[in-house]
């Protein structure tokens, strides 16, 4: 899906966090001050369409490397959970988890799930932040097809490297 303009958290400052990666490392956004941010929401370890999208963006790793930016991915699974998932699928970027919500709740991507209002899950949403923490481009409702290219070329224009 496209870029929208009208999501209320762009060109504000993003939510800060600190959560747990896939080796139980704290990492947070205020560490990553100064580089440009990749932060990708998806809703479950090992499915194919979160699987497609963790490897697409491992592969661009060195690309958006290049571009001045980091990729941090976030789901609620647990750090095992993770541990597994990055290690199966060789992923060469941090992977967080955040089991309580908190964060997925900040840049309201804990949604709930059409037509079971009981029933809540993550949607697959991708944050593009700059290097002075500043929220510059959202993705939401994502479809993996494309996105990270989509994601790649954003960035290209807004730090206006090719």
């Amino acid at each position: 899906m496209s870029e929208r303009s009208d999501d209320t958290l762009l060109g504000k400052s993003a939510p800060s966090f600190c959560l747990p990666d896939a080796e139980g490392k704290q990492c947070c956004l205020s560490d990553l001050s100064g580089r440009w941010v990749v932060l990708y929401f998806y809703p479950r370890d090992n499915t194919p369409g979160c699987t497609l999208e963790a490897r697409g963006f491992s592969d661009g790793v060195d690309e958006f490397a290049g571009l001045g930016a980091v990729i941090i991915g976030v789901s609620a699974d647990t750090i095992d959970s993770h541990r597994k998932f990055a290690e199966k699928q060789n992923l060469r970027f941090r992977i967080l988890s955040d089991a309580d919500h908190t964060v997925l709740r900040s840049y309201g991507v804990w949604k709930d799930v059409p037509l079971i209002s009981s029933i809540a899950g993550i949607e697959r949403s991708t944050f593009l932040i700059d290097p002075v923490g500043n929220i510059a481009a959202i993705w939401r409702k994502v479809k993996v097809f494309g996105h990270v290219e989509e994601v790649k070329q954003r960035l290209r224009e807004l730090s206006g490297r090719s």
